[in-house]
């Protein structure tokens, strides 16, 4: 797990300050925006195919009888809530989104138990709550939303975006529980299809709304903004890579909660490094998602072990029986 959370953490880190050097450089003398979200989404799932292509290749990995309907599923959830969450910053300030997006892994897991029949005990969810709230009054910046509050608009509109995005993050963890408990589905060829079924939807938008020819005119323009996606691509490879080894080894629970923090513990590096003051709400929301992590790590992982034994002493769907 703590090889998880390093691969998850830097890769995401150095994702980051790539997307912000993309979207923020002036191209050119005329001192062009990159602005092409889709065709950038698409090199990224292209690059993220063929990783999981090279990996299975690699790793000789077995073949699996995953249903094509749930990667579909997955796939089409996951990138509409990427899209509902950012769309959601036209409607909401920054912090409210952030906030909105912290408590990911409690849809995660209440959709986990509808679709995938999981079964946690009540320790479990008082752990989740403990880091959810813990890392929203971290978050949580009153003077900030206070002055951005100005320049939102619709917040009714916004907060729905959120919840939505919410939602469907949840079916995705959900479909990906499934996928694990009763398809035992293998970590890169549940990223492989994920991806292939992503480039399907954004290839569809990108010749609907005509953004596919900008994109590529900008591209032929700037040639070196295609390094820099390949670049921002790779790390992204990495860094879902290592979600999916989580998914698949921890469960999708796990690995929301990973990414919850990680922006969490990105913050608090920066406060430590660079001796910025912290209030006591966040002092406060530090020792919630410290407690609710420990208390996870120390009495989630008996539950874990007694979860796989039991699944494993059932026999497999697809095993035939060798007795006589």
């Amino acid at each position: 797990m703590a090889i998880c959370f390093a691969g998850i953490f830097v890769s995401y880190l150095i994702y980051g300050f790539l997307q912000e050097n993309i979207t923020q450089s002036r191209y050119g003398d005329e001192g062009e925006r990159f602005t092409f979200m889709a065709g950038m989404v698409f090199v990224q799932c292209v690059v993220n195919a063929a990783f999981a292509q090279g990996a299975i290749h690699l790793t000789d990995a077995p073949e699996d009888n995953s249903p094509q309907s749930l990667f579909a599923i997955m796939s089409f959830s996951y990138l509409c809530a990427m899209l509902a969450s950012n769309y959601a910053l036209e409607f909401v300030n920054y912090p409210t989104q952030v906030i909105g997006k912290s408590v990911k892994p409690i849809p995660v897991m209440l959709l986990g138990v509808v679709l995938a029949r999981k079964k946690y005990p009540v320790q479990k969810y008082i752990f989740v709550l403990l880091i959810v709230v813990g890392v929203v009054l971290f978050m949580y910046q009153p003077n900030n939303i206070k002055a951005n509050n100005e320049d939102s608009r619709g917040i009714g509109w916004g907060e729905f975006l959120l919840m939505l995005s919410l939602a469907l993050d949840g079916v995705t963890g959900g479909v990906q529980d499934k996928l694990r408990k009763e398809y035992d589905s293998q970590t890169h060829r549940m990223m492989l299809w994920m991806n292939m079924w992503s480039i399907l939807y954004v290839v569809i938008g990108l010749v609907l709304t005509g953004e596919g020819v900008q994109f590529i005119y900008f591209v032929y323009k700037y040639p070196k903004v295609m390094y820099q996606l390949l670049a921002f691509a790779v790390c992204s490879a990495i860094g879902q890579h290592f979600i999916f080894l989580t998914i698949n080894l921890f469960g999708p629970l796990t690995a929301s909660i990973i990414t919850t923090t990680r922006k969490f513990f990105t913050i608090l590096a920066s406060v430590f490094i660079f001796s910025h003051p912290m209030s006591a709400l966040q002092w406060f929301g530090t020792v919630l998602v410290f407690g609710g992590l420990t208390l996870d790590l120390l009495y989630g992982k008996s539950t874990a072990t007694q979860t796989h034994q039991s699944n494993s002493s059932k026999p497999s769907k697809n095993s035939k029986s060798k007795s006589g």
